[in-house]
């Protein structure tokens, strides 16, 4: 590969990584505005990554951040492999809550466009 290619391909990664982030950022003030406590952003386990985990209560919402040119796109961008792997790490997480898997959780999906606003759906997918 030609090694202009592969500074263009590592520069335009960089920047998605960072966009990616920012979004996160956004998405987490905007649940503390709401009174949710962070409690972990970019979470990895063995099944995979959780962008954000917030307490509500004793419960917790696992969230999900989608970022695209438009809110259409990032909804899309979000594939039923990402689901089960959502599940499966927040499945790991709650090994370690008092509750455990009695924890009660939910699922949202947060949305960013490219202009940097923000659409969250609560609950948007169960346990499947």
């Amino acid at each position: 590969m030609q090694p202009a290619l592969v500074d263009h391909r590592r520069k335009r990664g960089q920047t998605a990584y960072h966009a990616g982030l920012a979004a996160e950022q956004r998405i987490a003030q905007d649940y503390a505005r709401r009174g949710f406590a962070l409690a972990r952003a970019r979470w990895r386990g063995k099944a995979g990554e959780i962008d954000l985990i917030l307490r509500d209560g004793a419960g917790l919402i696992f969230v999900e951040v989608k970022q695209a040119r438009d809110f259409d796109r990032a909804a899309e961008s979000l594939s039923a492999r990402q689901m089960r792997r959502l599940y499966g790490a927040a499945e790991e997480f709650l090994g370690s809550e008092p509750a455990g898997s009695l924890t009660e959780v939910r699922f949202d999906v947060a949305l960013v466009n490219g202009r940097g606003e923000t659409r969250i759906i609560e609950n948007a997918f169960g346990h499947g």
